[in-house]
């Protein structure tokens, strides 16, 4: 599907209404400054990208036209108002990162087209067990490691189909005891409600908020919905475990997105900035990204999971954890049945899915190779010497499963080739995947978006915005960097809660870039977290596409989501400002103002 064909714009006329007042109100005031006297005139570049800046975080908030147009305002405004010229604003659109991510998405596209990512979760939930605790425990750690290489959003929308189908075994099966156990009551759900997952409308759902790709997903029928939420569930206890599964799966992607720096888009952002605005710093790549950002995850996975369980399960971890046989029920043994069927329909391993998974360990390997830091990385074979990044190795191995045919070499058999495109089958040399396939995936708009990021923080540099900033922030310079860290962490967690995360980010980057150099911090220090915590906004539905997925389900309501996602968020917040405080630190360096950090502040001084 094109994401042009849907409109991702509100319809309601109050955001409309009130962006246009805004940005009118904004250029009248512009007007009025540039009619100032002569010795005010040279604030007049700054003021000019101000009023491109606040225009543009207008529309972002009120959503009164689509993320990717409101992105495209800077590639119209700089040039009228002289800021950078239009070939400059163009150059910003498309950075090493864009092709970063399109790589990235080629090897998604064959992980999802030959379903190799269901396959990994349905093993790993088979190894957990059935019981509640093990359960939620197996389905948050294959939906981490999943997010950690494919969108926040796809991995949920594949995750709950499948935590969706033990589930209803669950309540099917409560029913069943429950009709055992009394002649009054009322009869199950015949076999064909018991599949409600095959009676679901399909329904193409297409997110922008949080992650860089838009998916497929199904949404259940409204109605039954309602019918869920006002009907009762066999026991008080199945409809808590619901609860906590449903919710354990949106926490687990948002936890997932953060271990890797193509993990979400706001990891992208954040990269592309830092490179743009301090290109003599050579510390953010894979490797050191994913040595900082992987104890906290794991920390913040073992704290989420304990903290559902206290809020939906109770404080018996050995009921609900125990791997023992003998002490399963007829409920549980019932529910690892189902998941062992789901995963026998998968059938033997093909070999698209080998091809694909060579791949993907291949691309990993590289990415923590190319520059690990405490040994010479591959790049340093070549002679001339940052020529190759990251991007350069994701695009080479997308660009090879175009070329690579998905049926086995030297095999007549169709049999190890699992069939998903019309004409597969009458291709023998049909590809990995196709430029359909990439297609489905590749998010232009969030492309679109990402770039309007660079082409603010480009104007903000260029017309000396970024350092008036800094000065006006001089008062804070009394506060120790823990507190100026922490203050910004909070500061990006409450604000993207309402409005979305590439947009929150890409407005605070500027502002707290100039506010470390201001205060002599190593500007990692606070863009790090803030980059972590800006994913952090998983209370409410709208805060983030994971938790708009679950929330359709019907299993939790927006008081469910408060509570568990106020605690989430805590969590969060707290795990990241321990690994900044401590590990953070010798592996940035961050205890003294770095000499790339010192020369772009005199740079930008003059």
């Amino acid at each position: 599907m094109n994401l042009s064909q849907y409109d991702f714009a509100c319809h309601d006329p109050f955001p409309v209404f009130l962006g246009f007042v805004l940005t009118f109100t904004l250029l009248v005031s512009l007007l009025c400054f540039d009619s100032l006297p002569l010795f005010l005139s040279h604030l007049f570049s700054e003021a000019c990208c101000a009023y491109v800046l606040m225009v543009t975080a207008v529309y972002w908030v009120s959503e009164a036209v689509p993320l990717g147009a409101a992105a495209l305002v800077p590639a119209f405004l700089y040039p009228l108002f002289g800021v950078l010229k239009s070939s400059e604003v163009a150059a910003e659109y498309c950075k090493d990162t864009t092709l970063l991510l399109m790589g990235v998405i080629c090897l998604a596209a064959s992980i999802e087209k030959w379903n190799l990512h269901k396959r990994i979760a349905l093993r790993m939930v088979m190894i957990a067990g059935a019981k509640p605790g093990m359960l939620v425990l197996g389905f948050m750690c294959c939906t981490v490691f999943l997010s950690m290489w494919l969108s926040n959003t796809s991995t949920t929308a594949m995750v709950m189909p499948i935590a969706e189908a033990v589930l209803q075994q669950l309540i099917c099966t409560g029913l069943a005891d429950n009709h055992d156990d009394s002649e009054t009551a009322e009869a199950p759900e015949d076999d064909s409600d018991k599949e409600d997952n095959l009676d679901k409308n399909q329904l193409e759902l297409l997110y922008h908020n949080n992650r860089y790709m838009c998916v497929a997903i199904e949404i259940p029928n409204v109605k039954r919905v309602k019918a869920r939420r006002d009907s009762q569930y066999p026991t008080k206890r199945d409809h808590m475990i619901c609860k906590c599964l449903s919710l354990s799966i949106t926490y687990a992607a948002t936890i997932g997105g953060l271990i890797t720096i193509t993990g979400t888009s706001t990891n992208l952002i954040f990269a592309e900035q830092f490179n743009t605005r301090y290109p003599d710093a050579k510390v953010i790549n894979f490797g050191t990204w994913f040595i900082f950002s992987f104890p906290i995850a794991i920390i913040m996975l073992v704290l989420t999971w304990l903290w559902l369980h206290f809020l939906f399960l109770g404080c018996n971890f050995r009921e609900t954890c125990s791997l023992s046989k003998k002490r399963k029920t007829k409920r549980e043994m019932l529910s690892e049945k189902r998941i062992h069927e789901e995963y026998a329909k998968l059938g033997p391993i093909s070999y698209p899915e080998v091809v694909t998974g060579v791949f993907f360990i291949l691309m990993t390997l590289l990415w923590f190779t190319r520059e690990p830091g405490f040994v010479p990385g591959w790049t340093s074979l070549f002679e001339k010497k940052g020529y190759r990044t990251d991007a350069t190795v994701s695009v080479l191995l997308g660009f090879l499963l175009f070329l690579i045919p998905a049926r086995r070499p030297f095999s007549s058999s169709s049999s190890s080739y699992r069939d998903t495109v019309d004409d597969s089958e009458s291709d023998p040399l049909a590809p990995m995947i196709t430029w359909k396939d990439f297609q489905r995936l590749m998010p232009w708009e969030i492309v679109i978006l990402v770039g309007g990021g660079y082409a603010l923080a480009a104007g903000c540099k260029v017309s000396g915005l970024s350092v008036w900033i800094g000065r006006q922030l001089e008062p804070m310079s009394g506060l120790p960097p823990w507190a100026v860290t922490l203050l910004a962490c909070l500061l990006v967690s409450a604000v993207t809660e309402f409005a979305s995360n590439p947009a929150t980010l890409t407005v605070f980057l500027p502002i707290l870039s100039a506010l470390s150099e201001t205060l002599h911090i190593n500007p990692l220090h606070t863009l790090i977290p803030s980059t972590m915590c800006v994913s952090f906004g998983v209370m409410l539905p709208v805060g983030n596409p994971p938790n708009a997925i679950v929330f359709s389900y019907g299993h939790v309501q927006i008081s469910d989501m408060v509570k568990a996602g106020f605690g989430v968020n805590l969590i969060g917040v707290a795990v990241v400002m321990l690994a900044i405080t401590t590990w953070g630190v010798p592996l940035f360096n961050l205890t003294e103002f770095p000499a790339w950090a010192m020369a772009r502040n005199v740079t930008g001084s003059l």
